[in-house]
């Protein structure tokens, strides 16, 4: 898979992070020691943590940054939005701490990320789940029923206008404009682009025959890059039509998702659910929690264009001071408390409490080598 190289800085809300924050932490602890969420007791950290990697999950790290600095004042932290490609690619390469992506690592990854690490093991934790909405800007209309078919017609670029049979099929009592369509995707290596062509694969049968990539695997549309580059093109070109983090669609149209007999709307449940019952990925390690999808699903109430977000770290780092970040980071994350914090901001589906408890083995065994 090509990596992409491209980075761009974020700043964070102090406003949010101050907000945050005061419900995080409660009272500040003067005994030297400080409450985690978890609800175990640490010293005091500092020093600096670094991530990198999936843009669908700012504003979630907004708010998780905001709540353990709560807890951690002294820590130095920051998460580059660069994309799901780039983050791993950053943390392969030992710049980062550790690293979001919206795909788990492929076999060369893995190997590359386990010669990184001091232990040589791996973590990946399936810490923020959000479905990826099919977004459009179309005057007059605001929702839309579509097959799994019907939306790859529409970005493999064999259907051109709204008003096409397929799309009309779909919506009997729609009055759809003659409008032409311009599918919009992704420029960078993106683990939203690798979700969303992993779900046209599966479900969309002979219509979609390219392999699932974070890179865009076809010609013509427009590009453009990150989430929110996608989203930008959408809201200003009419008849346009991207996929993204759905807690980003704001004001634009948002198609439900034929599932069985029926048509499913993007939501935090829906994603939850098709989550909690698909596979594991097999042949993984000890603490590697890479998830296979169902997107086949013709279960009531879930939604098969699922983004599952993992945060990629090592078991073992040679500096102690890296180790009690990145643990504290991800007992935060995980917790119940770190989650809802999340979802407020973000409107992603908190993880289940089996999801947590698994991944809390994989926090508690983090250490320094």
């Amino acid at each position: 898979m090509k990596l992409s190289t491209k980075t761009r800085a974020t700043t964070l809300s102090v406003a949010l992070a101050s907000t945050l924050a005061l419900s995080a932490c409660g009272a500040s602890n003067e005994s030297g020691t400080e409450e985690t969420s978890g609800g175990g007791s640490t010293q005091e950290l500092s020093g600096d943590l670094a991530g990198a990697g999936a843009s669908s999950q700012q504003a979630a790290m907004e708010a998780w940054q905001a709540g353990f600095q709560g807890e951690y004042p002294d820590v130095n932290f920051s998460y580059d939005p660069a994309g799901s490609g780039a983050g791993r690619e950053q943390f392969i390469a030992g710049t980062t701490a550790f690293a979001g992506s919206d795909a788990a690592l492929d076999e060369e990854e893995l190997a590359a990320a386990q010669e990184r690490c001091a232990g040589g093991e791996i973590f990946q934790l399936p810490n923020y789940v959000s479905p990826i909405a099919v977004i459009f800007n179309l005057e007059g209309v605001d929702e839309l029923n579509l097959s799994p078919q019907t939306i790859a017609g529409i970005f493999t670029g064999a259907i051109t206008t709204w008003n096409d049979p397929a799309i009309a099929g779909d919506n009997p009592d729609a009055t759809l404009p003659a409008t032409a369509i311009t599918p919009v995707h992704r420029a960078d290596d993106s683990g939203t682009t690798d979700n969303f062509t992993d779900y046209l694969f599966q479900a969309a049968g002979d219509v979609w025959t390219a392999e699932p990539d974070g890179v865009w695997p076809l010609p013509g549309g427009e590009a453009a890059n990150g989430t929110s580059g996608v989203v930008e093109v959408v809201t200003s070109t009419d008849g346009a039509v991207t996929y993204a983090d759905a807690s980003r669609a704001g004001d634009l149209g948002v198609a439900n998702v034929a599932v069985g007999e029926e048509f499913v709307a993007p939501s935090a449940e829906a994603a939850a659910a098709v989550v909690e019952n698909s596979p594991a990925v097999e042949g993984r390690g000890e603490y590697d929690f890479a998830i296979e999808v169902n997107r086949e699903t013709e279960g009531s109430g879930e939604y098969p264009i699922v983004l599952v977000s993992y945060h990629i770290g090592c078991m073992q780092y040679d500096e102690e001071e890296t180790t009690n970040n990145v643990k504290a980071f991800m007992e935060y994350v995980i917790s119940e408390e770190g989650q809802q914090a999340a979802a407020e901001n973000a409107g992603n589906a908190p993880i289940s409490e089996s999801l947590r408890e698994q991944a809390q083995t994989a926090v508690e065994a983090i250490a320094a080598g």
